[in-house]
């Protein structure tokens, strides 16, 4: 049962903290075993319930490449949406989009890199043949009403390319956001980011003209240093956050990448600095128990464990 130990605020921070919550895509995606819909069905619905109001529900990639969400349809089809909750899902083209549209999806997300390399890898296109890519998907989402986050992985670091220009990233940033994104999630995908070098991207940003009310954060924790950065990214007026409930996540086209920062751990941490996101921590950490329990697998997020 969760303890409440009080919380102590620092200044200059937000009050108010919107988690982007990813465990259902970016969690599951990764995961050897398939998850049955009505599981993750149920998944989505617990983590509405425990307060969350964005939850990235699945991904329209074509099933070869991403065979654990293959059910996008249908587990759309199972999702009760509630009032007032945002059900992005990830769309790489113009198909996606289609299929999207076809569910009546409100919000979309698309996959941008930062290297040329993970850009081959992933998207098997070059960063500019996938901006262009992008571009009549944003159009036409936009024109229909609908969200649009741009996705922007290995923002800090690529394991084929090593380090990367904080230039770069803000070039294909400010294109994304230039071609309608509405929001853009700059991403470490491999968890190699440091505070100093998040810092120093977000203001970059900030001096090109982007505001941080377009921007969220998103960090895998593979050196331990993902509230870390978050704490950068707080301290810097960032108020989106991503996390995977119980820490679930990586990628299967960067073997380096392990697990996202853990949504309870967050909680844990902006709750202690009295920063509201409106998210009962007991039933998120009974929800992750329950997954991991499903799955077979240990739970990586910290305070899942301290709290069973």
């Amino acid at each position: 049962m969760a303890v409440d130990y009080g919380t102590t605020p620092l200044p200059n921070l937000p009050g108010h903290v919107t988690i982007c919550e990813v465990g259902p895509r970016d969690g599951l995606q990764n995961e050897s075993t398939v998850v049955p819909v009505e599981i993750k069905a149920e998944f989505v619905a617990r983590l509405v319930d425990a307060g969350h109001r964005v939850v990235e529900t699945t991904s329209f990639v074509h099933p070869k490449w991403v065979p654990q969400l293959a059910d996008a349809e249908e587990l759309l089809s199972q999702v009760e949406r509630v009032s007032g909750v945002r059900y992005p899902v990830l769309v790489p083209n113009e198909h996606g989009l289609e299929r999207a549209l076809a569910r009546d999806v409100r919000d979309i997300a698309i996959f941008a890199s930062a290297t040329e390399t993970f850009a081959q890898r992933n998207l098997n296109r070059s960063i500019e043949q996938s901006l262009e890519m992008f571009a009549p998907v944003i159009a036409r989402a936009r024109a229909a009403g609908i969200g649009v986050r741009g996705y922007l992985s290995m923002c800090f670091g690529d394991p084929w390319e090593g380090e990367v220009s904080r230039q770069q990233v803000v070039r294909i940033a400010t294109q994304l956001l230039d071609a309608g994104c509405t929001e853009l999630s700059l991403g470490d995908t491999i968890g190699v980011a440091t505070p100093g070098q998040v810092d120093a991207l977000l203001r970059d940003l900030f001096e090109v003209g982007v505001s941080a009310d377009q921007i969220a954060v998103h960090f895998h924790d593979t050196y331990g240093q993902a509230l870390t950065n978050t704490f950068v990214a707080l301290q810097r007026g960032i108020t989106t956050i991503d996390a995977s409930a119980g820490g679930l996540g990586g990628c299967p086209y960067a073997g380096s990448a392990t697990g996202n920062l853990a949504t309870e751990d967050l909680v844990w941490h902006l709750h202690g600095l009295g920063i509201d996101t409106g998210i009962d921590l007991q039933k998120l950490v009974e929800t992750s128990a329950w997954l991991v329990g499903y799955m077979g697998r240990t739970c990586l997020a910290r305070t899942v464990a301290a709290l069973t």
